[in-house]
C-alpha cells in the first residue's frame, strides 16, 4: 500500500546529468569519470541517479557495499561498477558472479577473490586501495608495490587499477594533501619498478576534481558534486552546480494561538503575540534533525517561516508571518526554492552542525521520492 503522506523529496534528474557533464568538462578527454552512487545515491535513489549520471557521460559507477552493487546489477545496470571498500571473503563469489570490480587492500582479500574466480572459471577485476594518510582502509603506501605484484601473479585476477582517497582535498593549500599526492606517486613508481603497471590510477574526489586538476590522473570519482552540493566553500565560486534535491511538505494543520502560548514538547517556544502556527507532517524520523528546533525556517507562499518549538518525530511547527495567508494543503519548502526565496542544503546542514552529505542521506529515511526529468 502506498498512500500520500504530505511530505516528499523531489529529485531533478536533469540536474544530475548536467552536473556530471560540467564536472567531466573539467577533466582531460582521456580521463574516465566515476559517479559515486553509494548510500542509495546520497539519499537521491541509486538506480535513477546511476541512469542520469551515465546519460551525462559517466563511464562507471562506485558504491560502498556488495549489497548496493548487486542491487544495481539486478536492476539491469551493466556499466562498470566498483565497490570502493574491501568485501569480506564470503562475498567474493558474488563479486565474481555479478561482474563487479573489487577493491583489494590485503593479501587475504586477494586470495579469496582469486579462489572465487578460479572456482567460477572466470576472471575478477580488482583495484588496489593504497592508504596515503587518511588511515581508513588500504595497504600502506610503502607496501603497495609488493601487494600489487601479488595481485598480478594470482590466477583469475585482473589487476586493473590502484587508487587512494584524499582526507583534505577540500582545504586549499593543505600540506597533508600534498603529502598524500607525493605518497601515491611514490607508491605507483615503486609498482612500476616491480613491473606492475595498473591501467587506471585514480585519486580525485569531488573537491580534488574541482580544485586540483593535477590529481585527475586516469579517472576521477565524483560523489557529492554530481548531486549539485558543494564539497566545500572553496569550490562554490569555482564550480557552479545545480542542486538536485528539494524537500517539501504540505501544511497539515493551521491554528491560531495567543500571547504566551507555547508550542511542542517542553514548550521551549512561547508566542510574543497572537500567532498563526502551521504544522507540517514530517520530523526527525524523516531526517529533519531535532537539533534544528527553533533555528531553521521553511518557505510558505515564498515567505520564510521560522520553525518553532521542538521538532517531533513525525511533525514540526512553523510560525507564519503576519500578512501571509496559509491553509491546510499549502506547499512548504524545507530545501529548495519557492517564489523569490530559497533555502539550501548547506544552510540547513550548517544550522544542524553537520554537512550537506548527512542531511541529504537523512531525508531518504522514509519520504517518498518524486523524480523530475
Amino acid at each position: 500500500m502506498s498512500l500520500p503522506r504530505g511530505a516528499w523529496t523531489e529529485i531533478d534528474l536533469g540536474a544530475i546529468t548536467r552536473n556530471v557533464r560540467a564536472l567531466k568538462a573539467l577533466t582531460p578527454p582521456s580521463t574516465r569519470f566515476m559517479a559515486v552512487v553509494k548510500a542509495d545515491g546520497y539519499g537521491h535513489g541509486a538506480l535513477r541517479i546511476a541512469e542520469a549520471a551515465l546519460a551525462g557521460g559517466a563511464d562507471r559507477l562506485g558504491v560502498a557495499t556488495l549489497e548496493e552493487a548487486v542491487a544495481l546489477r539486478e536492476a539491469g545496470v551493466t556499466a562498470p561498477l566498483q565497490i570502493l571498500a574491501e568485501v569480506p571473503a564470503e562475498g567474493a563469489p558474488f563479486v565474481v558472479r555479478h561482474g563487479i570490480i573489487a577493491t583489494v587492500a590485503s593479501g587475504e582479500a586477494a586470495v579469496a577473490l582469486s579462489r572465487a574466480a578460479m572456482l567460477a572459471q572466470a576472471q575478477a577485476v580488482c583495484h588496489l586501495k593504497i592508504d596515503t594518510g587518511m588511515n581508513r582502509i588500504g595497504v600502506r603506501a610503502e607496501d603497495a608495490a609488493a601487494l600489487g605484484r601479488r595481485l598480478s601473479d594470482l590466477p583469475g585476477l585482473v589487476f586493473e587499477g590502484a587508487f587512494t582517497h584524499f582526507a583534505t582535498a577540500d582545504v586549499p593549500g593543505d600540506w597533508e594533501f600534498d603529502r598524500q599526492v607525493a605518497r601515491l606517486t611514490s607508491a605507483i613508481d615503486a609498482m612500476r619498478t616491480e613491473g606492475v603497471r595498473p591501467a587506471i590510477v585514480h585519486a580525485a574526489n569531488s573537491a580534488a576534481t574541482i580544485l586540483h586538476p593535477h590529481t585527475h590522473l586516469d579517472m576521477v570519482r565524483c560523489g557529492i558534486a554530481i548531486y549539485g552540493l558543494p564539497p566545500s566553500e572553496a569550490t562554490i565560486s569555482k564550480m557552479p552546480l545545480e542542486p538536485a534535491m528539494s524537500v517539501k511538505a504540505r501544511v497539515s494543520f493551521v491554528k491560531q494561538i495567543g500571547l504566551g502560548d507555547g508550542v511542542s514538547y517542553g514548550l521551549t517556544w512561547h508566542a510574543d503575540g497572537p500567532s498563526t502556527i502551521a504544522t507540517l507532517p514530517l520530523g526527525y524520523a524523516d531526517g529533519v534533525h531535532r537539533v534544528l528546533s527553533n533555528t531553521m525556517s521553511v518557505l510558505i507562499g515564498g515567505s520564510r517561516c521560522p520553525q518553532v518549538g521542538r521538532i517531533c518525530m513525525d511533525q514540526l511547527m512553523v510560525r507564519v508571518p503576519a500578512g501571509v495567508a496559509v491553509s491546510s494543503g499549502d506547499e512548504a519548502v524545507l530545501v529548495g526554492a519557492q517564489g523569490a526565496g530559497s533555502i539550501t542544503m548547506d544552510e540547513v546542514a550548517g544550522l544542524a552542525g553537520t554537512i550537506n552529505y548527512e542531511m541529504a542521506c537523512g531525508f531518504a529515511l522514509r519520504m517518498e521520492r518524486i523524480y523530475r526529468a
